[in-house]
């Protein structure tokens, strides 16, 4: 099923993310950084909020980074001419979708069966 996807819209709207989660990457790296274990300047309770914040950036992070691989790939399939189509079933993604956001693999029904 064919469909006709404003391509510009899409490769305009993924390069900004990217422009975004670039920027967030760099000032994230600070809050991923090892946490000082000296006692005498910092309190347990300080540490464990510390070593728990950490924790957090580091999964931020994680995941900010596979937004870029997924928004790189979108990227790749608008410039290869498969972008809207379903990686497991071919069938053409809801625009709709593909708004809420552009870097999806799959339709909404595949993408129910995988859970």
């Amino acid at each position: 099923m064919e469909q006709n996807l404003d391509i510009h819209f899409f490769r305009e709207r993924l390069a900004e993310r990217l422009i975004e989660l670039n920027d967030l990457v760099e000032t994230g790296d600070a809050a991923a950084k090892p946490v000082e274990l000296d006692q005498t300047r910092v309190g347990r309770l300080s540490r464990m909020d510390a070593m728990q914040a950490q924790a957090m950036s580091i999964e931020t992070k994680r995941r900010r980074e596979g937004e870029v691989v997924r928004i790189n790939a979108a990227l790749e399939r608008i410039n290869n001419g498969r972008f809207g189509n379903c990686l497991e079933c071919d069938e053409s993604i809801p625009t709709a979708r593909l708004k809420f956001d552009p870097s999806t693999l799959l339709c909404i029904s595949c993408a129910e069966s995988r859970e």
